[in-house]
């Protein structure tokens, strides 16, 4: 991936984010009361850029199986409420480990 195309899909993922957060007060005058509503508006940013940027976690190791290994064991260890720091270090760890062994 070049730094083009990198750029690009930053760009586009910071777009489509904002566009996400401001539709509601283009939309929505009023105060919203729906709880559910209120909670897919929450929801929806992270939604949206986790289905951007989640078919690329495959991609980025160059080979399928050791993003694959890296991807549970981030999964494994977010299970277990770690940080964010903790999880990309072991899943970054696992990716590199077996990136040797395959």
């Amino acid at each position: 991936m070049s730094i083009g195309e990198m750029a690009l899909m930053i760009l586009v993922m910071a777009g489509v984010t904002y566009l996400i957060r401001m539709i509601p007060f283009v939309f929505f005058r009023k105060k919203i009361k729906s709880d559910y509503l209120k909670s897919v508006l929450f929801y929806l940013p992270y939604a949206v850029l986790s289905a951007m940027t989640f078919p690329y976690i495959f991609y980025s190791t160059g080979n399928f199986y050791t993003a694959l290994l890296g991807t549970v064991v981030a999964i494994i260890v977010a299970v277990f409420k770690r940080s964010l720091l903790t999880v990309a270090v072991c899943a970054c760890l696992t990716a590199l480990i077996f990136g040797f062994i395959l």
